[in-house]
């Protein structure tokens, strides 16, 4: 019988790294991962993403829209958002117009069936949004908002994809 024996590495330095349950990204991003999950399972007799819903609420709202301004309003990067736009126009949710004013640019419409899966997906949306927020004690729900609006609002710029400054009461 042979015994192996290994040698036990040590570590050059002693060095433990932070937890990562100290660092706030580290529950933003589980918080986001829990996000999408429940959005997902609401709306998915709709068959949209939490970005491809963004997007075509924020057509919706804006008809007429560029792409350029659509990745602003939703806080997404140009590419990003051409993949997302690319995806409901081939399902006949939006359609794409050239601006009278540059031919460059191309102008975003919801057609009639996005239109309609806005409002039929919605109140699922909403319910997901609630979902989220159920475990908070409901005194406690619009600081949380709040305390999110303003970490957005205040580092907003540092994003890869800024969003809209949100506008925050003092």
């Amino acid at each position: 019988m042979c015994l192996e024996v290994r040698a036990v590495r040590k570590p050059a330095m002693d060095f433990r790294p932070a937890e990562l349950e100290n660092f706030p990204g580290y529950f933003i991003r589980r918080l986001q991962q829990i996000a999408v999950a429940v959005f997902m399972e609401e709306a998915q007799p709709w068959g949209v993403t939490p970005v491809q819903f963004a997007a075509l609420s924020a057509v919706i709202r804006q008809p007429g829209v560029d792409q350029r301004s659509l990745a602003r309003l939703i806080g997404f990067d140009f590419s990003t958002t051409g993949s997302v736009i690319d995806r409901l126009q081939a399902r006949g949710l939006v359609e794409r117009r050239g601006s009278p004013k540059d031919r460059r640019v191309r102008l975003l419409y919801a057609t009639s069936e996005g239109e309609r899966l806005l409002k039929d997906a919605e109140p699922a949306v909403l319910r997901a949004q609630k979902r989220m927020l159920d475990p908070l004690p409901e005194d406690r729900r619009a600081q949380f908002m709040e305390m999110l609006t303003f970490l957005i609002h205040e580092n907003n710029e540092l994003a890869r994809a800024p969003g809209p400054i949100v506008a925050r009461e003092e």
